[in-house]
């Protein structure tokens, strides 16, 4: 299996938005979110991905084909120090299961040194697990978990992954 983290120009920035909308969606069975009118749920942050400093928008390429997204950027989620922050990643159901994530993630852990944060539902068991079982790993064991400064539309407290790398 190839896999391939491939940065996105703002020509691609539609298809990003067409998978926002998937990954918004999929999520709102943990915070509830609801779509506007338009069935859409608007990711407020894209266009700062190509106008703002230190964002990084990236697609996930496994065998040649586009199986999801990562968003980094140097926005803390708590009042912590801060480099780098995950700020959504997104890997398609063809491609879960199968270490995608891990890959791409300690690509990147690589790529951006220092401080990080990575933020998580509560209610949203895989992705807790998988955060914590990667953190722990590339951390070494040397990682917190904190409340985070937002909550989830639900009103649910968000909880924070801080280490460095």
């Amino acid at each position: 299996m190839e896999v391939e983290l491939k940065g996105i120009p703002v020509e691609k920035k539609e298809t990003l938005n067409n998978l926002l909308e998937k990954y918004n969606y999929e999520f709102s069975q943990y915070d509830q979110a609801p779509f506007d009118d338009e069935g859409l749920f608007h990711y407020p942050y894209l266009d700062q991905y190509w106008s703002e400093a230190g964002r990084h928008p990236c697609f996930i390429i496994v065998d040649h084909k586009l199986a999801g997204f990562v968003l980094i950027n140097r926005h803390g989620a708590c009042d912590r120090p801060v480099n780098w922050s995950v700020a959504e990643l997104f890997v398609s159901y063809p491609y879960r299961r199968k270490g995608v994530a891990t890959i791409i993630m300690e690509r990147i852990f690589k790529l951006h040194q220092g401080f990080w944060h990575i933020k998580y539902h509560p209610k949203n068991a895989a992705n807790k697990i998988f955060w914590n079982k990667l953190v722990r790993s590339v951390s070494n064991g040397c990682y917190e978990i904190v409340e985070g400064n937002e909550c989830y539309f639900d009103g649910t407290a968000s909880q924070v992954l801080i280490f460095k790398i």
